[in-house]
């Protein structure tokens, strides 16, 4: 019988920062660049799949109506990404409509309201980061917490691989019963080899900004008339006992206290610095910013220990800090772990204004979220669902995996909470979440319960799009998996090596295919 393991915490602040270690991901990508502003290194051996055209920026313009909305519903528009992508030139402006920012059928108009009234929702939330950061520099209870939190995670033996496991097959425990075993951190890892650059959550921090952007935030709130920062000190009162409940989540209200929200600054401020620089040749901008700006930008949000980096890398590292930290705020029941970044981090290399990367991280989330909740049970679903799709595509399989005791999938953990990142390129992750993107997109639009939903290849639009992918990669090494691999660590070690390896077409391709033969049957079973 498998064992099970399980801890009580001493205190809220212990578990909240232990559950950010078990998010260690390895700071390395199969994408990383020989030279920073090489802009040959933007294409991938498979950055475009013979056949597969992007939605171009001469076919967006012409999807929209004179008064700026989307024609037909934003059908077309939706076909065309889920076939194939989207042009790297105007990213920027569809990225809002894909991640539920603009309706697809709103208005110019309405748009620029909406874009108005997130620009102010967000610099609130900016304002509560900074009274709570000053809270943090004049606490010396905060300075007692030791920084060996958040130091290097021993790389698990199998008995806690097979205890990690257990911990999601387990229903037993409840959201604050326990903290996730140190197993985890080997499947968000990979290979021991590449230990010696984890313990940060390895985000390939990106973004593109220019001299006219907003991530120079916080200077610009600083700023502020004196009444602002009068009100500024009112909220800092208020958020001592307990940060403010999430904005408009739709999400149940969760207590945190500014210990936590400390906690998080620390873990997220670690995470920034430590950032490789993958994401600057896709951000031109952004990786020629000055020493001046980039400087000006990291005392703005109170980042320390950046001396080391060049400027670009400092200046990415100070955005990355001020998005995550108001999405904290924003999410309190999820806060930070590490682990969100690396979903941040090609949406703030894409979307140039802090406010607009903010709320697309929003939208983001209101999917991936899930993949941090401490009770595992968005974790366990996923983990289901990709054993039931293997099991009905392939019995040989499932039952070879039956055999290593594998069947619960978990060797495609790290796969399921960082949405691919780390086996991807980076021009790959945005390939796949591109046309995940547009699938949710016609869901929350209803376009999937219409007589358009089966709009590719036969395939109507999932919420799991990204399960089926997963699932797609294990069925394409069934083979190597059945003749050679005899235990968990094994295909655990084949997962982790997909890391390059990936043709990202093909991978939807089989996806649309599992889609389109098992998609009902999956949600009968479920």
């Amino acid at each position: 019988m498998r064992s099970r393991t399980s801890s009580s915490p001493s205190s809220p602040s212990s578990w909240i920062h232990l559950r950010s270690i078990l998010f260690v991901v390895v700071n390395s990508s199969p994408a990383s660049c020989s030279s920073p502003f090489d802009r040959g290194h933007l294409k991938s051996p498979w950055s475009r799949h013979k056949g597969k055209s992007p939605l171009s920026p001469q076919q967006w313009r012409s999807l929209f109506t004179p008064e700026g909305r989307l024609r037909d519903g934003g059908l077309k528009f939706l076909k065309k990404v889920r076939s194939g992508g989207i042009h790297p030139g105007i990213r920027t402006e569809v990225w809002p409509y894909l991640l539920g920012v603009y309706n697809l059928n709103s208005s110019k108009e309405e748009r620029d309201v909406i874009r108005t009234q997130n620009r102010k929702e967000y610099e609130k939330l900016r304002k509560q980061c900074r009274s709570l950061l000053k809270q943090y520099d004049k606490s010396s209870s905060s300075k007692r917490i030791s920084e060996k939190l958040i130091q290097d995670v021993q790389s698990p033996s199998s008995e806690e691989v097979e205890s990690a496991r257990e911990s999601l097959s387990s229903g037993e425990r409840t959201p604050n019963s326990g903290i996730r075993d140190n197993s985890a951190t080997l499947l968000l890892e990979g290979d021991n080899s590449l230990r010696r650059i984890t313990s940060a959550n390895g985000s390939t921090l990106n973004t593109e900004s220019s001299d006219t952007d907003s991530s120079d935030d916080a200077e610009v709130i600083r700023a502020s008339t004196p009444s602002d920062d009068n009100r500024e000190d009112k909220e800092s009162n208020i958020l001592t006992k307990e940060i403010s409940p999430s904005l408009n989540t739709g999400m149940p209200s969760a207590n945190r206290t500014t210990e936590d929200f400390e906690t998080w600054q620390r873990i997220i401020r670690v995470d920034a610095v430590r950032a490789n620089a993958e994401w600057i040749p896709y951000s031109y901008h952004q990786a020629t910013v000055s020493e001046t700006r980039a400087r000006r930008s990291a005392v703005a949000v109170g980042l320390k220990d950046y001396d080391h980096l060049e400027p670009h890398r400092i200046f990415h590292a100070a955005r990355l800090v001020a998005i995550l930290e108001a999405y904290a705020i924003y999410d309190p029941e999820i806060g930070y772990c590490q682990g969100m970044s690396d979903l941040l981090s090609p949406i703030i290399t894409i979307i140039t204004e802090d406010h607009e990367a903010f709320w697309c991280f929003v939208g983001f989330m209101r999917k991936a979220r899930h993949n941090f909740r401490l009770d595992e049970m968005g974790i366990r679903r996923q983990l289901k669902i990709v054993s039931k799709i293997i099991q009905f595509k392939d019995s040989h399989l499932y039952r070879h995996l039956q055999k290593m005791q594998a069947e619960d999938c978990f060797f495609v953990y790290r796969m399921v909470v960082v949405l691919f990142r780390r086996e991807l390129s980076f021009e790959q992750t945005m390939n796949l979440w591109e046309v995940m993107w547009a699938d949710q997109a016609a869901i929350r639009a209803g376009v999937g319960k219409s007589a358009w939903s089966r709009i590719r290849q036969r395939a109507p639009p999932t919420d799991d799009l990204l399960l089926y992918a997963i699932a797609a990669s294990v069925l394409q090494r069934r083979k190597l998996i059945i003749q050679k691999y005899n235990s968990m660590e094994d295909i655990l070690r084949e997962c982790n090596g997909m890391s390059g390896h990936l043709d990202v077409w093909k991978l939807l391709d089989d996806a649309h295919d599992l889609v389109v033969t098992l998609h009902e049957k999956i949600g009968s079973s479920l």
